[in-house]
């Protein structure tokens, strides 16, 4: 039974006094829905696990009780992750419901009202809504035309700023470029506060800064399973020194992770080799769809070390109408915001499996031409 318009007057009014203006005036995170598409926008793998994977996930589902709360530690997966992950010995470990969570928590912990997150732009949009949904102050320092980190600048801004947190992702999201460890040490040496390294698509690139997770005072690394296979799972860690980690565990709700999470990335964190091996996969056919796109007709392809591919329309038809275009073909990717202007002209392509890419540049032919 739908409500009269008086009764949805009287609570849209009850709305306006209560809720926060500045919630109210943001637009709810969208998460795209395509069945039976080409879905190629969310940076998910596209393989699934071979089936004695999945037999051993049915296992350790049906053992798993669910009438009792999570433990507060389980030692298993923490050991579990240390070795799959390559996290050293001396670091603390936080887990989070996804790296999303984390990354509030890390804010929450740092920044009173007013405090300053810093980020380079455009980068994650969790770094900025984390900062205003926890009353801090986002403050980006927008990237060169060519979506290189503008280190200077970076430099400059904090100096101006003195952020309590700074978020890098490396390799960057939206546009795939790694910055380097000497750009990184010199912000690190930089800030006054702390520097999260967010690894989420390291898996897709060379180096990190994972070994280094205990002895930097002023950094923690931060990681997910979500672009190796498991996104369906919302599991993220972080890394870092004790002390750091102990005080953003005060701030975690208690059972965030639930025991059905745990017991199957324990199941599958047995099978490691099978996520690295698609993930290998993946980093082999980047630069093949990456010359195949750069030589259809007005499309630029930036550098990527994620499993991902920024790419800028500029022939007649633009990026809006591209991703209209391929939507019609049941074929997802990203676009942004048409207020988004260091992104304007460009759509965001995840790596899919081969039979994917060849759509895609099938589909893009035709729309080209």
């Amino acid at each position: 039974m739908q409500p009269s318009s008086g009764e949805a007057e009287a609570v849209a009014l009850r709305v306006a006094a209560t809720v926060r203006p500045d919630v109210r005036g943001l637009s709810a995170y969208a998460v795209g829905h395509a069945p039976g598409a080409v879905k190629l926008d969310a940076m998910e793998n596209p393989y699934d696990l071979p089936a004695e994977v999945r037999d051993d996930i049915a296992a350790a589902v049906r053992a798993t009780p669910l009438n009792r709360y999570p433990a507060g530690r389980n030692d298993a997966l923490e050991a579990a992750v240390r070795t799959a992950f390559g996290v050293p010995g001396p670091a603390a470990l936080l887990f989070g419901n996804g790296s999303d969570e984390l990354i509030h928590l890390v804010v929450q912990a740092c920044c009173q009202p007013g405090d300053v997150v810093m980020s380079p732009v455009p980068s994650f949009v969790i770094f900025a809504m984390a900062a205003r949904l926890n009353h801090a102050r986002f403050v980006g320092v927008p990237l060169t035309p060519d979506f290189e980190l503008d280190l200077p600048a970076m430099l400059a801004a904090i100096q101006a700023h003195r952020p309590k947190v700074i978020f890098l992702a490396v390799p960057n999201n939206p546009t795939g470029g790694r910055w380097t460890d000497e750009a990184i040490s010199a912000i690190l040496a930089a800030a006054p506060g702390l520097v999260v390294i967010d690894e989420a698509y390291q898996p897709f690139c060379d180096g990190t800064w994972m070994p280094r997770a205990a002895e930097l005072d002023n950094a923690v690394v931060l990681r997910t399973v979500s672009k190796i296979g498991l996104a369906g799972l919302r599991f993220g860690y972080l890394a870092g020194a004790p002390a750091w980690i102990a005080e953003f565990d005060k701030v975690r709700p208690p059972y965030n992770i639930d025991v059905l999470t745990q017991a199957v990335l324990l199941a599958v964190l047995r099978h490691k080799p099978v996520l690295d091996g698609q993930a290998a996969r993946l980093r082999a056919d980047r630069p093949v769809l990456a010359a195949a796109l750069a030589a259809l007709p007005g499309v630029t392809v930036y550098p990527s070390s994620a499993n991902f591919l920024l790419v800028r329309f500029s022939g007649k038809m633009g990026a809006n109408a591209v991703h209209q275009a391929l939507k019609t073909r049941k074929i997802r990717v990203r676009d942004f915001p048409d207020d988004d202007s260091a992104l304007a002209g460009c759509l965001r392509i995840s790596l899919g499996t081969p039979d994917e890419h060849a759509a895609l540049l099938a589909a893009l032919r035709d729309i080209l031409s």
